[in-house]
């Protein structure tokens, strides 16, 4: 519990990055398998995150130890083993707690840029 504390307080004081944000929105919905995580995070972002195995372990060593991902299984698939993660309940609120912070800026930055005098479009002549 003392774990999951100290997290919370981590993540209101820095930002989440952006590879962390990606792996806990892919699992969002549902438990999924190391390189199932690759490829979301690959589509989740556009193609602009591809993470490496190395990197995606790390991460998700480093959320367990947090406690904002859980293991939830193992198999053997054409004779490759894989391991399943998961949300746990602290992670849904980590998430949570990042996509309105992300909102809170997105907004702010919205509201500048609509004070903002609009540039004149440049025109070309021929």
């Amino acid at each position: 519990m003392l774990r999951r504390v100290e997290y919370a307080v981590v993540m209101a004081t820095q930002d989440m990055r952006e590879p962390t944000f990606l792996i806990l929105a892919a699992l969002a919905n549902g438990k999924k398998h190391g390189y199932a995580l690759i490829g979301e995070a690959d589509e989740l972002s556009g193609g602009r995150v591809k993470l490496k195995v190395g990197t995606l372990y790390a991460a998700l060593d480093r959320l367990q130890a947090e406690g904002a991902v859980a293991s939830a299984g193992e198999e053997v698939v054409d004779g490759r083993h894989r391991r399943y993660y998961e949300l746990t309940d602290h992670g849904v609120a980590v998430l949570g707690d990042e996509v309105a912070r992300m909102e809170q800026n997105l907004e702010q930055a919205k509201a500048r840029l609509r004070m903002r005098p609009v540039p004149p479009v440049a025109v070309r002549l021929s």
